[in-house]
Formats: structure tokens, C-alpha cells, sequence
């Protein structure tokens, strides 16, 4: 069994923290705010203290903490270890903080889902020197992890690509279905939100990259004017005025000159 170290016991943290002692493993948690500890986890009094003697460091905190885990901890690991960051940090801080010296493999790891809803099998993304390593840990899991090519950051460049359209997506659907509610017609944009969901993925696209910039200029207009309607609905219209931003800049550099 793998000595683990999960460093942050939030909701993320604890619920792999108890997944790897369920499956076995020796698990260390550190968190200075987290007010309980996951069941036959060890709690350490600081992140340096949890690591020493692991094989696998997780770290499960915001990213706001990411370098200062990163510069405590890493020192401390031994040869043949490796160092699991899980914070949304940017690929960038990813290759820096891969480059930080440690006898450490270090992997960027990018969580692709709710683990809310779907626990430590949340699907995993995963890059480094040490990717491989924590695929070995976590598949036994049930988890699915898909190593990606390339070093520290890689994995979470995919991630934050793939959050332009889910996290975009996701606030686009709850200000839709919020006007529709106020409108008394929740039900049919439910419908409308639902058949655009569904069918032939690929062609939805082909189908909004090339119609949006032959129509961009006529479509920016009916943004503003639907920017408008909502606001006397009283309902927040941010996703709307920046689609009509969005389509208005479409239009103008469509519309520029080419320059020879």
C-alpha cells in the first residue's frame, strides 16, 4: 500500500482522503481551517509534517495557496516521491512550480467535473513526470485519468479550455432559464435549452463558426434588444450584454480591411 498526503480537507480533499483509506492506503491530511478529519486519516500539524515519508503527495487546496504548499512541502519529499497539485492554478504557475528544485516528480493535475456529485470518480486529466504514478494510484479507484502529453501545465490548459465553454455554458443556461421564469415560460426555454443540447455536437459547431460572423453584426443588435427585455423582466443580463459585446467586435474585425 502507497503512503499518501492530502494537503487541504475540504469537500475535495476529504473525499479522496477517504477514498484511498477506504482502499487501504496510509493516509496523512493537513488543513489549518478544515474543522473535521476524514475516519482513519492521520491529521499533521503542518503541510511539511504530513509529507515527510509520503509517497504521493495530493493537494487539495484553492490556488491562491498553491506556491506556498508547493515551497513548504517539496523540499521535504524524498527520491521517487511525487507531488499531486489539483489546484486550478494556471498552466503557467503549473511550469513554474513543476521547475521548483525537489527529488519530487511533480504532476499537474486538472479535475474534469463536479466532485460534488460525482466523488473521488470524478474524471482526472493529468501531466508531469509524475502523471503516471498518480494514474496508478487513482484508477484502482474507479477513477478515469487520461495522462496527457507534455509537462507541468498541460493538463490544466485543457481544463481551463474546457472551462470557456462549461463554466460559460453554465451561466448562460441558469440566466436563460431565469428570464424565461420571470417571463412565465420556463418550461419552453427549458425545452429550446434542451434540443440545442442534444443531436449532432459537431455540426452545432461547424454551424456557429460559420454563422456567426456572417450574422454577427444583426445578431449583436438582437442581443441589445434582448439585454433590454430582460432587464424590465428584472433579471440579471450579463451573459446577454457580453454576447452583444462579443458579436459587435465579431462584426467590426470581420468588416475591417485586409491589409496587403
Amino acid at each position: 500500500m502507497t503512503a499518501c498526503t492530502v494537503i487541504g480537507l475540504g469537500e475535495a480533499g476529504a473525499t479522496y482522503a477517504a477514498a484511498l483509506t477506504a482502499a487501504g492506503h496510509t493516509v496523512t491530511g493537513f488543513d489549518p481551517v478544515a474543522p473535521t478529519t476524514p475516519d482513519g486519516v492521520a491529521r499533521a500539524a503542518t503541510a511539511a509534517e504530513a509529507c515527510e515519508g509520503a509517497d504521493i503527495v495530493l493537494v487539495m487546496t484553492g490556488a491562491a495557496a498553491a506556491r506556498s504548499v508547493a515551497e513548504e512541502c517539496l523540499p521535504v519529499l524524498g527520491a521517487g516521491s511525487v507531488y499531486a497539485d489539483f489546484t486550478s492554478s494556471s498552466p503557467g504557475v503549473m511550469q513554474e512550480l513543476g521547475q521548483l528544485p525537489s527529488k519530487a516528480g511533480f504532476a499537474d493535475v486538472a479535475i474534469l467535473g463536479p466532485v460534488s456529485a460525482l466523488g473521488e470518480k470524478t474524471p482526472l486529466m493529468v501531466s508531469g513526470p509524475g502523471a503516471q504514478a498518480v494514474a496508478d494510484l487513482l484508477r484502482p479507484l474507479g477513477v478515469d485519468v487520461e495522462i496527457t502529453p507534455g509537462g507541468p501545465g498541460a493538463a490544466m490548459a485543457h481544463k481551463l479550455l474546457r472551462s470557456v465553454l462549461m463554466k460559460g455554458l453554465a451561466a448562460v443556461v441558469v440566466e436563460a432559464v431565469n428570464a424565461g421564469k420571470a417571463a412565465g415560460l420556463e418550461e419552453w426555454i427549458r425545452g429550446q435549452i434542451a434540443s440545442q443540447l442534444a443531436g449532432d455536437g459537431q455540426a452545432v459547431i461547424d454551424r456557429f463558426l460559420t454563422g456567426t460572423p456572417k450574422h454577427a453584426l444583426r445578431r449583436s443588435r438582437e442581443m441589445q434588444e434582448t439585454a433590454a427585455y430582460l432587464s424590465e423582466l428584472g433579471v440579471h443580463s450579463e451573459m446577454t450584454a457580453a454576447s452583444a459585446a462579443a458579436h459587435a467586435r465579431i462584426a467590426e474585425q470581420d468588416s475591417a480591411p485586409v491589409l496587403r
